[in-house]
Formats: structure tokens, C-alpha cells, sequence
């Protein structure tokens, strides 16, 4: 019996500038490259698509925004296959160097109702690090232009932890936020990765003190705000929560395509080549895995329980056939305090979210 798979991420790998901390699979936007690109993912998407009633599209990156007019028509009209339900979600990244009002309105006319923008940070010397090419004037013109094409579901990305950053800076920021008045934010601290300028450069994390410390600040004046923390890293004003991103939260199945995605698709999940060359030449997946009821199980507590509210007892139960409790460890981490049970929710207690990788270790298979 097949799953109804009823979301889709599509990966757009061109940047115009590489950030000094990105991991993901990207190249310098090459106009030469774009088209044969587009018309691969077009071939990927008419093989693997089975006419599910899609909730959520997610188009990342990479930055999508890199495309020209041009070339974003063609990929929106590429993706106009998809059958959608009608209370849908469809996202797509954008970086504010590329938002013009002929770029919006083609977005908000192909039914575009939510963006995310990788803000980052409001303070220049700290853009320049991460190698970003905005300024702070510039992200509350194009948001407010955004705002009037007609946009009112906006997730800025908001990177703390930066080396040298100070407290100040950071409060200096989340004020700045504030002041944008936009209903979604992720929040990451900056993870020095293998393959990034940071890494090549030999830049090293700040102290994990001081990243606790920052934290809970965000925590704490986001909180007071009224948004909702309801995931590690987000935090929404009701009713704001990304639908997409819950998916892979609640461990549910998704279509993902494109050079670098993944996907999840009838208990398979699967990784795409992130060679643009093997992917114009219609070799699309590189890795496969069949998840056993075991991994599958281990997914649901690790990507469960990084929303804040946990695991639905009874969704549990519905899904798997057995309690909760009846999984090693669930009973033990209740009894040490770590992890809550409210009697419809088993959640990790708010004390040791910012520790949360060391809970779930103990559901490692």
C-alpha cells in the first residue's frame, strides 16, 4: 500500500556568491548550466511524480533567487504539474540582493505564499564575515516591498554564535527583527563545518558557554514577544509554524528533487547526486537506503523530539501499533527528569533543550 507523499522540496544548487559557513550542494550561478539544469529537474520530477495532492513545496538551495527572471518562470512553470491541496504552503528562499518587485510579483502570481530570507545578521562587520552582500537599510526596503506585493507569511533566517559577537550585538539584532514585524524566524548558531571558507581558514566555534548564554536570550525576548517557540531552532506567531519543515519533524514522507536533495518515499530514503555534470546527465540518485523498523523508529525520536511540544502519545501509537513506553529509555529519561510526560505529550524538559544531542543519543539504534 503506497503513502500519499504530499510534500516536495526542489533544490536549486546556483549561488552568486558562496557564504563563508555554507555546506550545502551549490555552485557559482553559470547561465550555460541553468537551463540543461531545469530541464533535468523537469525529467526527474515527471519520473518520480505520482499525482499526490501536495500541502507543502519548499524551493531551497543553494538561492533560487539567483535565477534570472527568465529562468524562474520556466522552473515555476515546470512545477505547475504538482496537484495542490488548498490549504497549501509553497516556500522559496530568496536573499535580499535579489528581491526586485518583478521578481515578487512573479512569485506571488504562480502562488508563492510564503518566504524565506537569509537575513543572518543586521550588523555589517558580521555580514562581511559570513560574506553576505546586503546591508540592514536594505532588508527592511525589500521586506517591506514584499510586505505591499502581498506577502505576509515571511521566515527570516537569524545566525548567532558568530566568533567575535557580543551579547549586545546580538540583542541589537533580535531588536532588529523585531522592528521588521515579520511573523517567522529560524535561528542558528554558527557551526564551523568541514568544506566551508571557515573551515579552510582554520576559524574555530566560540566558546559553548557564551553560545548557551545567547541562546537563551533569543529565548527569552522572542518568547516575551509572543512568538511560539515550537521547534529547537524556530519560532512563529500562531498559527505561523512552517508547515513544510513539521513534515520532516513528524517524520513523514516527502518527495525530494534536484542536485543534493533528499527524500523519503516509501520507507526508502534517498540522496541525489550533488554533481551538477551527473545530474544535467539525468543521473539523479546517488544513495539509497531502505529504512527498517528499527531506523525508522530512531527518526521518530530524533526528529520528533526536537519540537518543543515532542512526540503525540497517541499519533505514536497509531503509527507504530505499541505504547510509547515500551520503547528503551522513554521510562528512564522520565524518571531522570529529562524527558516530560504531560499525559497526551512526551517532550524533552525545556532545562535540557540546548543539550537535547545528548538525550537523543539514547535512541540511536
Amino acid at each position: 500500500m503506497r503513502n500519499n507523499i504530499d510534500s516536495v522540496y526542489i533544490h536549486i544548487p546556483f549561488c552568486t556568491t558562496i557564504c563563508s559557513y555554507c555546506d550545502f550542494c551549490k555552485i557559482f550561478y553559470n547561465k550555460k548550466y541553468v537551463n540543461d539544469y531545469l530541464n533535468s529537474l523537469n525529467k526527474e520530477i515527471n519520473a518520480y511524480y505520482k499525482h499526490d495532492i501536495i500541502k507543502t513545496i519548499y524551493i531551497g538551495g543553494g538561492t533560487p533567487s539567483s535565477l534570472s527572471i527568465d529562468e524562474l518562470r520556466k522552473l515555476l512553470n515546470i512545477i505547475k504539474i504538482f496537484k495542490l491541496a488548498k490549504d497549501f504552503e509553497f516556500t522559496v528562499e530568496l536573499n535580499i540582493e535579489h528581491i526586485t518587485k518583478e521578481l515578487l510579483e512573479l512569485l506571488y502570481k504562480n502562488k508563492v505564499n510564503r518566504i524565506s530570507i537569509g537575513v543572518q545578521t543586521f550588523n555589517q562587520e558580521h555580514l562581511k564575515f559570513l560574506n553576505r552582500n546586503h546591508n540592514k537599510e536594505e532588508v527592511i526596503k525589500k521586506i517591506n516591498l514584499a510586505k505591499k506585493v502581498g506577502f505576509n507569511n515571511i521566515n527570516i533566517d537569524l545566525i548567532y554564535a558568530i566568533p567575535n559577537q557580543t551579547k549586545e550585538e546580538l540583542v541589537d539584532d533580535i531588536n532588529s527583527f523585531f522592528k521588521l514585524d515579520v511573523n517567522h524566524i529560524s535561528t542558528y548558531s554558527l557551526i564551523i563545518e568541514p568544506r566551508t571558507k571557515l573551515y579552510i581558514k582554520k576559524v574555530n566555534n566560540i566558546d559553548e558557554t557564551l553560545d548557551y548564554e545567547m541562546y537563551e536570550l533569543i529565548n527569552e525576548r522572542l518568547t516575551k514577544k509572543g512568538y511560539n517557540h515550537y521547534e529547537l531552532s524556530n519560532y512563529s506567531k500562531p498559527d505561523f509554524e512552517s508547515k513544510h519543515n513539521l513534515q520532516y519533524w513528524n517524520n513523514l514522507e516527502y518527495y525530494g528533487f534536484g542536485a543534493g536533495a533528499s527524500g523519503y518515499i516509501n520507507d526508502l530514503r534517498y540522496t541525489n547526486t550533488s554533481s551538477i555534470t551527473k545530474y544535467i546527465n539525468n543521473h539523479y540518485r546517488d544513495e539509497e537506503e531502505k529504512v527498517n523498523s528499527k531506523i525508522k523508529l530512531e527518526n521518530e525520536f530524533i526528529l520528533g523530539l526536537r519540537k518543543i511540544n515532542g512526540i503525540n502519545k497517541q499519533e505514536f501509537y497509531q503509527k507504530y501499533g505499541f505504547d510509547i513506553y515500551e520503547v528503551p529509555n522513554v521510562e528512564k529519561l522520565i524518571m531522570e527528569g529529562k524527558l516530560i510526560d504531560n499525559s497526551n505529550n512526551i517532550y524533552i524538559d525545556s532545562k535540557y533543550l540546548y543539550l537535547s544531542n545528548e538525550i537523543l543519543i539514547n535512541f540511536m539504534v
